[in-house]
């Protein structure tokens, strides 16, 4: 069940940073420009963003199980159409489709997980999750260079979303073999105000940002901001007041947890917005090919690998001190690659691209362990979504940012390098809120 769970996140996560990489080529394949290499992303991010947590209440009501082989069965149907897309808003939809079904399939494993693992052992099941989820997000940008460059069967680009009939279909094999049999509560009530609060919210947020970084911050957009801060205060409020809300009250009052969340979201933005200037730079500035570019990235990957198999051990011991220590160290590779200015030799960029990979490594899944740590067993499907959706606003949040800085401003990658670095020192800061409490047991 694991596996399954596992095979689905990484499925999943793969196809949210596949387009890092591809977003240029597909963009001028379908006549997108900017505006598309914008939207590739962050249409997927929008609809997640939005459906996630509703997602996850949906499985409590009608069945994880049941609500993991729709995601999972539409998540391929969708990837089938994106790479059939013939034009910019085509796979623009398709891609908000895909992040739809993927909003119905994520919060499901996670359940399934809670709900068949101990606690004691839960932690070692987070500890599987988090290399392997540290080496998807740069997985994707690596396997796109790879078939885009392969050109398989003349399919180019296409190949990456049309090679998930196989993953995909493997994936709704195994979860119809092995996920448990459950029929729900249905007595649980899905909060229709809150729900709908919640999704004007997170429409409004990611909507402006995306707007904002492709078109300039026009008062359309800071609209959009503004009445998505609204209606996320009113979310907060319904929350208090309803009988049955999304997100346990207890959990806002929980100073570890929300200090948790705010980390999470900040550190997510602030990678996110990495590894899309970096992919973005390696391809615009150094004119590399999709296959150079990936490689270059590869480094990284390996660095996420190694810090994560030992921050696993190192977890149970240091807690939060294990999490400012990666914070620092891919502070320092992010400074190294800024020192490095705007054409350095793609050699040059091994040492620092590892380093940070390092850091990296010692951050996936020690945030979100430390986090849950203190929450309580009934809290943990609610606690799980809230930290799913906010990293894919986070995700929304830092590449906006960083498309916005590299593509409208003089300073370029210089500029980009600068704001991932002033996100690393405020997350920094915030460590010292996270729970002194041990996190989920390895």
């Amino acid at each position: 069940m694991l596996a399954v769970v596992l095979f689905a996140a990484i499925l999943d996560l793969l196809d949210a940073t596949i387009t890092n990489l591809a977003a240029p080529t597909i963009a001028a394949d379908l006549s997108g420009g900017e505006p598309l290499v914008q939207w590739l992303g962050s249409a997927y991010a929008l609809s997640m963003g939005v459906l996630l947590v509703v997602g996850g209440r949906l499985g409590d009501k009608y069945g994880r199980r049941r609500l993991f082989l729709i995601g999972v069965t539409g998540f391929t149907l969708a990837s089938i159409a994106c790479g059939l897309a013939w034009d910019p808003m085509s796979i623009v939809v398709f891609r908000l489709l895909q992040g739809a079904l993927g909003a119905l399939l994520i919060p499901q494993g996670f359940g399934i997980l809670g709900a068949v693992f101990p606690r004691e052992e839960l932690g070692k099941a987070f500890g599987v999750f988090a290399p392997a989820l540290g080496l998807s997000s740069i997985g994707g940008p690596i396997l796109a260079g790879v078939l885009i460059d392969a050109d398989l069967l003349g399919l180019g680009w296409r190949a990456m979303f049309l090679i998930n009939i196989v993953l995909g279909g493997l994936a709704v094999v195994l979860a119809v073999r092995l996920l448990p049999r459950d029929e729900g509560e249905r007595a649980v009530t899905v909060d229709g105000p809150g729900s709908g609060l919640l999704a004007a919210a997170m429409l409004g947020l990611l909507y402006g940002l995306i707007d904002g970084a492709g078109h300039g911050w026009t008062p359309r957009a800071v609209a959009c901001l503004a009445a998505g801060a609204a209606f996320f205060v009113l979310f907060g409020w319904r929350q208090r007041t309803a009988p049955s809300p999304l997100i346990e009250p207890s959990l806002l009052r929980d100073r570890g947890f929300v200090s948790g969340l705010t980390l999470g979201l900040v550190f997510n933005a602030a990678v996110s917005g990495l590894l899309f200037l970096l992919a973005l730079f390696l391809q615009d500035a150094l004119q590399r090919t999709p296959t150079q570019a990936s490689a270059s990235l590869a480094p990284l990957a390996a660095g996420i690998v190694v810090s994560s198999a030992a921050a696993h051990r190192l977890l149970a011991r240091l807690g939060r001190r294990l999490i400012l220590a990666g914070l620092l160290i891919t502070l320092t590779g992010t400074l190294w690659l800024l020192a490095l200015g705007t054409a350095p030799a793609v050699w040059a960029l091994v040492p620092p691209v590892l380093l940070t990979g390092l850091g990296l490594g010692a951050c996936f899944g020690s945030v979100y362990q430390v986090t849950l740590g203190g929450v309580d067993a009934r809290e943990s499907g609610s606690a799980s979504g809230a930290l799913s959706a906010t990293q894919q606003l986070a995700g929304s949040i830092g590449a906006a940012a960083v498309t916005t800085v590299y593509l409208h401003t003089a300073g370029g990658v210089t500029a980009g390098l600068t704001v991932v670095a002033a996100a690393l020192v405020a997350c920094c800061g915030l460590v010292r809120l996270l729970p002194a409490r041990k996190p989920l047991p390895m």
